[in-house]
């Protein structure tokens, strides 16, 4: 017997969080009734979505849209109907919140926002609900409802300012942490409570690799293809991949890098194409949906990643899935998907002249090439298997939120 969940997400459908998307899918095909609370709307219209996300949406609740009337009147009824749990959270976000003005406004934000996702939760009959980055906003609906609680922790900026994040207090009050990585797990252990320990799961992501099949392999392109995938942040160290197809150009390489995504990095990375002299070398892609960068993946040689953190990155599985082999930086969680040399290259983070010799390399030998593709496609069906890995998760929320409530 399943039981009725919730999920509390920070933005629901979304681009960027497209694997919560596939995950709760993948719990309602396995008989899960999810309610889906988003805090605020989804990141463009409906006639822009894919049937899945217009599907998503037209189910999902969202906090930030509710009128301030109806918002005013879930806060009178819970004050009035719980008013020890309403003051409990109340002085929670004054407490977690300390002397800083600008951290005040944002927790009372939160409380409110926990409120109205709390009387939504509990009054549709959900035996519990699963955070996915809204652990605050969930901690307060811990507070006020004292519903059984289970979150997502994905790194790495969780890790980054760990006190201030609550990362004990967030552990203790819930009844299961899963994690992505073995990386993550530890940064949870290291973080908490030993006490605690027992309720971390490490649940890997995971794609449909049934998508993802093999691309055509080019023993010799003309121009050889390197593509990357995510938003334009600055965590992601683009002008570390710039540097390095520079070096590559400078040293007499055909190759042509494409960037899928956009955000606020943008404009300081089209300074820094023309800055470099690579406006012929670089293409910015711009927002692609999931279909769009399936195509990106079938006309790549390699996909390279640059980053300074990240958890485990979904666009990396998604482009071994696809046999194209990567290289990225050896980072947090990424070493537990790529193995050096076995499933893909690793570098070090920070280090053009290693990557530009890492992707040199990729494109002088074709057989390491088609040899890192298979066994990254092969280790992605083994370890990385939306389907095996969405089982696993289910039977530990089917286990959490139906023992013991």
């Amino acid at each position: 017997m399943n039981p009725r969940l919730a999920y509390l997400v920070s933005q629901y459908p979304t681009v960027s969080h497209s694997f919560i998307l596939r995950e709760i899918r993948a719990l309602r095909g396995l008989g899960f009734d999810i309610l889906t609370i988003s805090v605020n709307p989804a990141d463009r219209p409906p006639d822009q979505m894919s049937a899945d996300e217009r599907d998503e949406w037209s189910r999902t609740r969202v906090i930030t849209t509710t009128g301030w009337f109806t918002v005013a009147g879930i806060h009178a009824r819970v004050l009035l109907s719980n008013p020890a749990g309403y003051l409990r959270g109340l002085l929670s976000a004054f407490r977690l919140a300390g002397s800083n003005l600008r951290g005040m406004l944002m927790h009372l934000l939160y409380f409110g926002e926990a409120v109205v996702a709390g009387h939504w939760i509990a009054s549709a009959g959900c035996a519990g609900f699963h955070s996915h980055f809204t652990s605050t906003v969930a901690l307060f609906v811990k507070r006020v409802f004292n519903l059984r609680l289970s979150m997502t922790i994905h790194g790495s900026d969780e890790f980054i300012d760990p006190a201030g994040f609550h990362m004990a207090e967030k552990v203790s009050s819930a009844a299961l942490i899963c994690v992505i990585s073995s990386f993550g797990r530890s940064q949870v252990m290291r973080f908490s409570d030993p006490a605690d320990w027992s309720k971390i799961r490490v649940i890997p992501l995971g794609v449909d690799t049934s998508l993802y099949s093999p691309k055509p392999f080019r023993e010799r392109p003309d121009v050889f293809e390197i593509t990357s995938v995510g938003r334009l942040v600055p965590v992601k160290g683009y002008p570390v991949l710039l540097e390095a197809v520079e070096q590559l150009v400078k040293s007499g390489r055909r190759l042509r890098l494409r960037l899928g995504g956009d955000g606020p990095s943008r404009a300081g990375l089209e300074h820094e194409i023309e800055r470099r002299g690579l406006r012929e070398h670089v293409r910015l892609e711009g927002t692609m949906n999931a279909q769009a960068v399936r195509e990106l993946y079938r006309e790549s040689d390699i996909f390279a990643l640059a980053s300074f953190a990240e958890g485990v990155p979904v666009v990396l599985m998604e482009a071994m899935a696809t046999e194209v082999p990567c290289v990225a930086t050896r980072i947090t969680g990424v070493p537990e998907l790529i193995r050096d040399g076995i499933d893909g290259l690793l570098v070090t983070p920070s280090s053009a002249s290693e990557l530009a010799d890492a992707i040199g390399r990729l494109m002088d030998d074709p057989d390491l090439r088609r040899r890192l593709g298979q066994a990254g496609r092969l280790h992605v069906i083994e370890e990385y298997n939306l389907e095996r890995n969405i089982a696993a998760l289910a039977a530990t929320l089917r286990d959490q939120f139906t023992s013991g409530c």
